[in-house]
């Protein structure tokens, strides 16, 4: 009886301790939205905040899914694309912008009927989308290595910036004309100057390679490189080019962020985990929390203005696909 009673009480105590790590944790597991009938890989999402919709690329089923966050359900589906990589959504314009991997289109939609009313081509691959507000400027990575510009009121192109090999994540500097690129098959990030359209350098990530996700830390002018060959965040400085920390991270990292609040950086990885660092400084960095998701999971989004971290879940075996939103403490 004593030792019924001491294995009960020992049960209570890891229980009332996992609860207390649990409500310390970085990351607070909010909502769930299920995905149900969605297969294969989850690319990249965007947010509707005004009207509370979250836009998921289901690469693999050929579908972009449009959530509602205050139903916390599915509200619909558009079909027929050719795996949907990036999307970006405009709410100025209330339009959306899809780049598929397949045959290179970039689809835009209106945003209430869900009508097709454009795209254009690049041909192959259109991959990661970025939008400048202040130039009202779309910026898609395509095909075997080029950046196409489109203006996002009447979805013309403009113009397309060359580049060595394709282009995977990059990011564009607010208060400057740059823009840093991932290029994994040439093991460089490319730096372009958009007032001349053209590269201007390209840095090196100190032998650790497949640099796919990226993220900006401009006031502190830092660059956080997710590499898989091996799993390393490596950071570097923008005015210089050089390495200036490397962290060991879990395997698969597809997307990266910055949290400028807390002076963070989050990594998705597919191996199942959020590994999250903590920016002492500048060029200080520390592994501080591991937060299991599940096995592929590798894509999100950060929303800063909500301190919400969204993370897609593909259906792998008795995981259904689904997507999580977290809150951030």
């Amino acid at each position: 009886m004593k030792h019924l009673a001491l294995v009960i009480g020992i049960a209570v105590v890891g229980n009332y301790l996992a609860l207390v790590e649990s409500s310390d944790a970085p990351l607070q597991l909010k909502q769930t939205i299920p995905l149900p009938g969605v297969e294969g890989r989850i690319d990249h999402l965007d947010l509707d905040a005004a009207n509370e919709r979250l836009f998921v690329c289901a690469l693999g089923n050929n579908t972009a899914e449009v959530l509602d966050l205050r139903k916390g359900e599915r509200i619909h589906t558009i079909s027929g694309l050719g795996s949907p990589q990036g999307l970006v959504y405009i709410s100025e314009l209330n339009r959306l912008f899809i780049a598929n991997d397949k045959g290179g289109i970039c689809k835009i939609y209106d945003a209430k009927s869900f009508k097709a009313v454009g795209e254009f081509n690049f041909k192959d691959d259109a991959d990661n989308v970025r939008y400048d507000r202040a130039t009202k400027k779309i910026y898609v990575g395509f095909g075997s290595g080029g950046i196409g510009i489109i203006n996002a009121a009447d979805g013309k192109q403009v113009g397309s910036i060359k580049l060595s090999a394709h282009p995977e994540a990059f990011e564009l500097e607010k208060n400057g004309p740059r823009i840093f690129v991932n290029v994994p098959n040439s093991r460089q990030v490319a730096v372009i100057d958009r007032n001349k359209g053209e590269v201007t350098g390209t840095w090196k990530t100190d032998l650790a390679f497949g640099n796919f996700p990226m993220a900006l830390d401009e006031a502190n002018h830092r660059l956080f490189i997710g590499c898989r060959m091996p799993s390393k965040l490596v950071v570097l400085n923008t005015d210089s080019g050089d390495v200036v920390a490397k962290i060991d991270i879990s395997g698969d990292p597809d997307d990266v962020f910055y949290d400028s609040k807390r002076h963070r950086v989050y990594a998705i990885c597919g191996a199942g985990k959020v590994d999250i660092m903590e920016q002492t400084d500048a060029n200080t960095y520390k592994a501080s929390a591991k937060i299991d998701t599940a096995d592929g999971a590798r894509t999100g989004l950060f929303v800063p203005e909500r301190d919400t971290l969204f993370v897609a879940v593909p259906h792998r075996g008795s995981q259904e696909a689904e997507i999580r939103r977290y809150a951030i403490k």
